[in-house]
């Protein structure tokens, strides 16, 4: 007769494997998961630039031009974060409130806005004024965003500075 009892349980190979496995499917749902976040990030900048720019046809036709911008800050650039241009959208009511990127927490922001003067950059006509809004970081494409409309004049291409970027004569 043979004295050895069975016991029952997983050897310490089966133990390390199964932990291998759950230890590579949680990896890749955290990848997924950011993915998603980055992805969901990337729809409320989109979300952003539709609201701001129905708010400068708004505020355009209230007042028969776009809002002046400032050069004070961010790079020449006007921001939704500290920005002239933003505040009379919101003062107007065209926008709700002050619109800031959900995942970058400067006083820059990453909404990018300017009016320039009529013919600056050699743009379409002497005599019309225009502005360009930008994004100036997509998470999940590179530079420019598949969906950017562009803005671009002769003497100078604001899709190459901006991964989305709109703009339009007044």
């Amino acid at each position: 007769m043979n004295n050895k009892t069975k016991t029952k349980g997983f050897t310490l190979i089966e133990l390390l494997v199964v932990i291998a496995i759950i230890g590579l499917l949680s990896t890749l749902a955290a990848v997924s998961l950011n993915f998603a976040k980055a992805r969901a990030r990337d729809g409320k900048r989109l979300s952003d630039m539709h609201q701001m720019q129905i708010a400068l046809e708004l505020y355009y036709d209230s007042f028969g031009r776009f809002p002046d911008s400032d050069f004070a800050g961010c790079g020449g650039w006007d921001s939704s974060g500290n920005g002239t241009f933003i505040t009379p959208l919101v003062a107007n009511h065209f926008l709700p409130a002050h619109l800031l990127d959900p995942a970058i927490n400067d006083s820059c922001g990453n909404y990018a806005y300017y009016r320039y003067g009529a013919g600056t950059y050699s743009c379409y006509s002497s005599s019309a004024a225009f502005y360009v809004l930008g994004v100036r970081d997509m998470e999940t494409s590179g530079n420019p965003y598949p969906a950017s409309p562009g803005w671009s004049c002769s003497g100078r291409n604001w899709q190459g500075e901006f991964d989305y970027v709109v703009g339009k004569l007044e």
